[in-house]
């Protein structure tokens, strides 16, 4: 079983923070930190609360004015990467709110070792109009890891973020950012910039398909863009989004076989299916082959999840036939529960074929 990501914050971490500090601020009491963050509760704290937790620590012992813990921590910064270093933007989002400029160096500084997407969220929400400007001189940066910045914390629907509401209701403010980057030479900010489209694709569908149509064509990079930021929509089977990648919903296509290796499963187990889908129309289409999986929930009703197979160029009268597996372990973002659940297979947004099936 995967390390859980709470445990990144470990001893050896602390340490480490500690003795980084020191060197910058002399009257910073090491053991005194240390202790305060392995407190009698720190094996109950999650995630996100050990993160909360060695902050508010931070600022318990370095007890100087906001603007000189940030200099302190703008020199110790540097010497981290990855995951943990996201508790230097924590700070600022917890003891800069009422800092702007001084937050706003930092957090550009501080995103390029770890990532501010979660701490810029306040600040956009209490300065929107200072904000909005920041990401677009963000979104112009030299680094890639700020570029992402732009686009990645004005995402409405960020997961595991403070949502804005603001941008959920009307996105059109943050489209400019979108625009700037949306022939990125970077992967990693172009799928920001989808995963953002995506978000705005949830609560303005047809916002987000005139975005999507505009950019399709144009560049490798905006083609690459628009798909992945359709699969929300192409998941939901909706009609524009099927017409714009030439995926017809009226597609006259049949299951002919859906096979389960196995009826019963217990939690951690996997099985296989296999299904055979024939075409009946005259003429050739392509075709979206997902499956749904109607997931037992801990209120006893069903919820669906759904999981893309492939795209898939069938001939009339043509058969093809598609295998898979599916391990039902539990995951950070999903918990099974026993009882029956159903496998459905979907062809351009329309489930055609079913299987029931259960978890004891």
């Amino acid at each position: 079983m995967a390390e859980p990501l709470k445990n990144l914050f470990s001893k050896e971490f602390v340490n480490s923070l500690a003795n980084h500090i020191k060197q910058h601020h002399k009257n910073f009491n090491t053991n005194a930190f240390i202790n305060d963050v392995f407190d009698t509760i720190w094996s109950n704290k999650e995630l996100k609360q050990r993160m909360r937790h060695i902050t508010e620590c931070i600022n318990k012992h370095i007890k100087i004015p906001y603007q000189k813990q940030v200099e302190i921590l703008t020199e110790v910064a540097t010497q981290f990467k990855g995951f943990t270093a996201m508790i230097f933007p924590d700070f600022i989002e917890v003891y800069g709110l009422d800092n702007l400029t001084t937050s706003i160096k930092a957090l550009e500084l501080f995103t390029q070792y770890s990532s501010s997407e979660f701490a810029v969220r306040p600040f956009i929400i209490k300065y929107p109009k200072e904000m909005l400007k920041q990401h677009i001189k963000w979104a112009q940066h030299k680094n890639y890891h700020v570029r992402r910045l732009a686009s990645e914390g004005i995402r409405p629907r960020l997961p595991w973020a403070l949502g804005l509401t603001s941008f959920k209701k009307d996105p059109t403010p943050i489209l400019p950012v979108l625009e700037l980057l949306k022939n990125d030479e970077s992967e990693y900010v172009r799928k920001s910039v989808a995963n953002c489209l995506n978000d705005i694709s949830k609560d303005h569908p047809n916002l987000a398909l005139k975005i999507v149509n505009n950019w399709k064509g144009k560049t490798k990079e905006t083609d690459w863009i628009v798909k992945h930021a359709s699969r929300g929509l192409l998941k939901q089977g909706n009609i524009g989004a099927l017409k714009t990648f030439g995926l017809n919903n009226q597609v006259n296509a049949k299951v002919t076989q859906l096979k389960l290796s196995k009826n019963i499963l217990k939690i951690g187990d996997e099985f296989s299916f296999e299904t055979s889908i024939q075409l009946l129309d005259k003429i050739a289409h392509q075709i979206r082959v997902e499956y749904n999986i109607y997931f037992m929930k801990s209120n006893g009703k069903k919820s669906p999840k759904i999981f893309q197979i492939g795209t898939y160029f069938i001939k009339p009268k043509q058969e093809i036939i598609i295998k898979r597996k599916h391990k039902f372990a539990d995951l950070t973002t999903r918990k099974h529960y026993m009882g029956e659940h159903v496998l459905a297979i979907v062809i351009n947004g329309k489930e055609m074929a079913k299987h029931f099936f259960t978890i004891q």
